[in-house]
């Protein structure tokens, strides 16, 4: 098109100057036609065809002024980009009910010979890049010879890269190849896992149909954990059955040795023929472990035997890992008591069943005397009853001092000095017991010092019911007092202890706590419940509890009344709770020998307050799955003795891959967050993977190893539909403006793709009036009204 020319959708034209006087001799010649055919006879219709006619045609004569041009536009020839990209991963060999087709074998034969006309014509008009992609992205020259066995199918991430290699690039459009089972697509709610507004059109080549005649699959694994102590995992598999309608799916958990641990049989239902097996178990060691978890028709058992008895697609997608980790203990309670009570007794008999809990004590059993001179020998100030004992093993008490007792200390040097007056000290616990105490036990130094336990070191505070506990102990307004979930100012309310004594009952958020509960089954609990006898007879009453604490259970009253009897809330990093009942051991002495519910219910209590108080190194692993290598960041957190980020730290990680050849890792200080430690590590194979984390402070000093682990189920993800989700594609397509395309339709596009629009054009400009059709339009309508006027015998 010229710069003087006029544009008008595809015509041009080339004498805008003509514009006016062309306009005015069809005007010219619309009146003197309208003038003539006036005066003549005839019929109405006869004459409004003529003069129709006539003024066509001189319409066309006068256009010849105006030098009309046709233009046309089209992709300059090589100078636009094609990319091809096309779907290796292992998926796309699944092959339908005839056994013969697949989507490899279909696309296979469209690409390997260069020939192909579609191809053909794409390089005549287009820069045409090849790549394939699974896991990886990989440019190719041509695709013979081309491998279908990648192991996973990195499509979103595979688009986004070419993206961003190809910006600012003029990209026609990309052509994917693809079951549209992408491993990565649940990274992302978009349809592209990336922006759309980025991307070029996309245009993918719909793979065949494929139906395939038995499929059992496992769709989804999760594992919870809870400090519900009979089974603290819960595994929850979700399995779909094609092909074997009526028949039950058996679905079976194993350890690491593949022994199998448990196992459960059920028929699927419901419209997409799913089953949902719910297995809870307690793990038989601490710390990390991996589990498999595979389910098959209850006829396919001997599959896990011989594969070539399998009437299955593949095996691939009918077991998963999981992996999980209880910690690592011991967690080191301590126990602070205002006398020797039997609660104390009752709740060391019940932690000494937990082997990964240590619980220390603190414990007063004589008060602070008042303070007078004893008659005693010369130069002895000290209580004549501590007369004699060796002060290389405790140290003298003095007479206007508490006398208290150490127990389960790790040495002589532990609580020598009584309740911890430093942070060294105290933060080396992970909770802290207060049972029947009394504010002046403590100064406000190291009142302080628990709310910094809590809020910054994110230990556990748990204060007892008692003659001197909470109000009574006169903790209001103290730094103690911040941290409890309940207000400790003193009620005008008296509250005598009931004679029939209290009921045990669990709230509505009680019931939703795994750890407050002790039977497995909601009936099974509520029976428990009900048979439990009301025996507590001491209780705190207390003003009130505190904004987003909660209440878990309460003690009801002969009269109905409930009062609350266990709050817990969060206070910073860390886990306050406040149990008001001051005699839970009476619930042991009105129980069966047998019964064992209250040494459940003080080891369920103590691990939630403690099971996830951080050590001074902790890790974190997070997977990156919206890379083309789905990557696994670890995020090593390492703190001082007062629990604040440590900078100067030396942090090493020993990946153990399947094969169980370790590999040593530097981690590197995070940009982001002082105290973090970060490291990428890209998982292979697939299986299990644990990860060992070392941290060595600036001085040298190791402050701790911690462990965690992962699983690379790249083989289930990969399979985790054996049918082309064709779906899928057509919305890639809508999100990109691009569209689908039939396998059959290959050659069409390639041939209307140079049409469409595209970044580089070239233009072509034709005279209209040089092509016969026009001309001979002219001359047929000049020629038709002087035909009429004669037929009829116009003049």
């Amino acid at each position: 098109m010229t710069e003087s020319g006029l544009f008008f959708a595809s015509l041009v034209l080339g004498a805008r100057g003509w514009l006016w006087p062309a306009v005015a001799i069809v005007a010219l010649s619309a009146v003197v036609l309208a003038w003539a055919y006036r005066g003549l006879t005839g019929p109405r219709w006869l004459r409004i065809t003529a003069a129709t006619l006539k003024a066509v045609g001189i319409a066309l004569l006068a256009a010849i002024l105006l030098d009309p041009l046709w233009s046309t536009s089209r992709a300059r020839p090589g100078e636009n980009v094609v990319l091809l990209l096309v779907d290796t991963s292992q998926s796309t060999q699944v092959k339908g009910r005839d056994q013969k087709t697949s989507t490899a074998s279909a696309f296979r034969e469209r690409i390997e010979d260069e020939r192909q006309p579609w191809l053909v014509r794409l390089k005549q008009d287009f820069d045409v890049r090849r790549y394939t992609f699974d896991s990886r992205l990989e440019p190719r020259t041509d695709f013979a010879g081309v491998e279908f066995n990648g192991r996973s199918s990195a499509l979103h991430a595979s688009l986004r890269s070419l993206a961003e290699r190809f910006q600012g690039r003029p990209v026609a459009g990309i052509v994917v190849m693809s079951d549209g089972v992408a491993t990565d697509a649940r990274a992302s709610n978009t349809p592209t896992n990336v922006d759309s507004a980025a991307l070029p059109p996309v245009f993918p080549v719909l793979p065949p149909q494929i139906e395939t005649a038995a499929e059992v699959s496992l769709a989804r694994v999760t594992a919870t954990q809870t400090s519900f102590e009979d089974a603290p995992v819960t595994l929850l598999a979700d399995a779909t059955s094609q092909g074997f309608e009526g028949e039950p799916l058996v679905c079976e958990v194993l350890d690491e040795a593949g022994k199998v641990l448990h196992t459960q049989e059920q028929t699927p239902g419901g419209r997409d023929a799913s089953a949902t097996f719910r297995f809870q178990f307690r793990p038989e060691r601490e710390g990390l472990s991996f589990y498999r978890v595979r389910v098959a028709a209850k006829s396919q058992l001997d599959v896990w035997k011989d594969v070539s008895k399998s009437r299955e697609a593949t095996l691939a997608n009918n077991e998963r890992l999981v992996q999980v980790d209880r910690g690592r203990g011991p967690y080191r309670i301590l126990y602070v008591g205002g006398a020797p009570n039997p609660e104390h007794k009752f709740l060391g008999r019940a932690l000494a069943e937990d082997s990964q809990i240590e619980l220390l004590t603190l414990m007063r059993i004589a008060r602070r005397e008042p303070k007078f001179d004893f008659r005693t020998r010369a130069g002895e100030s000290t209580n004549p009853l501590f007369r004699g004992f060796d002060k290389t093993t405790d140290e003298t008490e003095r007479y206007d001092q508490p006398v208290f007792v150490r127990l389960g200390i790790k040495d002589e040097r532990e609580l020598r000095d009584g309740f911890p007056k430093n942070v060294d000290q105290l933060f080396g616990y992970h909770a802290i017991i207060l049972d029947d105490v009394e504010a002046e036990l403590f100064t406000t130094d190291q009142m302080s010092l628990i709310g910094r336990f809590v809020s910054e070191r994110g230990g556990g505070l748990l204060m007892l019911g008692g003659p001197d506990g909470f109000e009574k102990g006169k903790f209001a307004k103290t730094p103690v007092a911040d941290v409890l979930p309940v207000y400790l100012q003193r009620t005008t309310t008296s509250y005598p202890p009931p004679a029939e004594g209290y009921r045990w009952q669990l709230t509505r958020e009680g019931w939703l706590e795994p750890w407050m509960r002790l039977r497995a089954s909601e009936a099974d609990e509520r029976e428990r419940l009900e048979k439990m006898p009301a025996t507590f007879r001491s209780l705190n009453h207390i003003a009130g509890i505190k904004p987003g604490a909660s209440i878990l259970a309460v003690a009801v009253d002969p009269a109905a009344k409930q009062h609350p009897a266990l709050v817990v809330h969060t206070y910073g990093r860390g886990r306050a709770a406040a149990l008001m009942i001051g005699d839970m051991w009476r619930w042991r002495l009105k129980s069966e020998p047998e019964n064992q519910d209250l040494e459940k219910t003080w080891r369920q209590l103590i691990r939630w307050l403690a099971g996830d108080v951080p050590g001074r190194v902790s890790v974190a692993h997070e997977l990156v799955a919206d890379e083309l290598a789905p990557a696994v960041r670890l995020a090593i957190r390492a703190r001082d003795a007062d629990f604040q980020p440590l900078d100067n730290a030396a942090v090493t990680l020993q990946v153990t891959p399947p094969d169980g050849k370790p590999l040593a890792i530097d981690a590197e200080p995070s940009r982001s967050e002082p105290g973090v430690y970060e490291a990428s590590y890209v998982p292979r194979a697939p299986g299990a993977y644990r990860a060992l984390a070392k941290v060595v402070d600036g001085a040298g000093a190791e402050l701790g190893q911690v462990e965690t682990g992962w699983t690379n189920d790249s083989a289930a993800d990969e399979f985790r539909a054996l049918t082309p989700d064709r779906a899928a594609l057509a919305e890639l397509a809508r999100a990109t403006q691009g569209e689908t395309i039939e396998l059959s339709e290959l050659d069409d596009f390639a041939a209307s793709l140079a049409a469409r629009p595209v970044k580089e054009t070239v233009q072509t400009l034709f005279p209209l009036w040089h092509t016969s059709g026009v001309f001979l339009l002219a001359i047929a309508c000049l020629a038709g009204e002087w035909g009429l006027r004669r037929w009829r015998g116009l003049p």
